[in-house]
C-alpha cells in the first residue's frame, strides 16, 4: 500500500466530518419535528373537557386516554387525549391500570389543530380519588389530593 498525499487524506477526513455533521443535523431536525406539539395541537389555546374514560391505551411512544363526553343534544363525542411519553409516565407511577373505563375525568390542554376531538393533556383530574396528572414544562407528575 502506497502512502497517500497529505492533501487527499485531509480531504477525506473533512468530507467524513461534514457527512457526520449533516447526519446529526438531520436526526435532530427529525426529532424536533416529531416532538413539535404546535404542529398538531394549538398550543396557544387551552380548553377543559369532562367525560368518562372509555379506554386507556398505554402504548409507545405516547399513551392515549379515550373519553366519552355527553353533548347538548344527548349524544356523545369520543375524544382522544394524548399524554406525555410512556417511559416518563412509567417513572412517575402511571401504568396500564391507572385509568379505567367509567372513571370520570376532567382534562385541560391544547386542542387539536386538524384532528377534531383531540387534546394534548396538560392536566387530567380524577375527582373520585383526587388523582391529578400534570405536564409541567417537559416533565410529568402525578399526585393524589385528599378528598374534601
Amino acid at each position: 500500500m502506497q502512502p497517500q498525499p497529505e492533501g487527499a487524506r485531509m480531504y477525506r477526513m473533512k468530507r467524513r466530518g461534514l457527512q457526520c455533521l449533516a447526519g446529526i443535523v438531520l436526526c435532530v431536525a427529525a426529532m424536533r419535528a416529531h416532538h413539535s406539539l404546535s404542529g398538531v395541537y394549538d398550543t396557544g389555546r387551552e380548553i377543559t373537557i369532562e367525560g368518562l374514560v372509555a379506554q386507556f391505551q398505554f402504548v409507545n411512544p405516547h399513551p392515549f386516554v379515550m373519553i366519552s363526553i355527553k353533548t347538548a343534544n344527548e349524544g356523545t363525542q369520543q375524544w382522544r387525549l394524548e399524554m406525555d411519553n410512556r417511559s416518563e409516565l412509567v417513572q412517575i407511577g402511571v401504568d396500564s391500570g391507572t385509568f379505567k373505563p367509567g372513571d370520570r375525568v376532567i382534562a385541560t390542554g391544547s386542542p387539536g389543530r386538524d384532528k377534531a376531538l383531540a387534546l394534548y393533556v396538560r392536566r387530567l383530574d380524577r375527582p373520585l380519588d383526587g388523582l391529578r396528572y400534570e405536564q409541567i414544562g417537559s416533565t410529568p407528575r402525578i399526585q393524589f389530593s385528599p378528598k374534601p
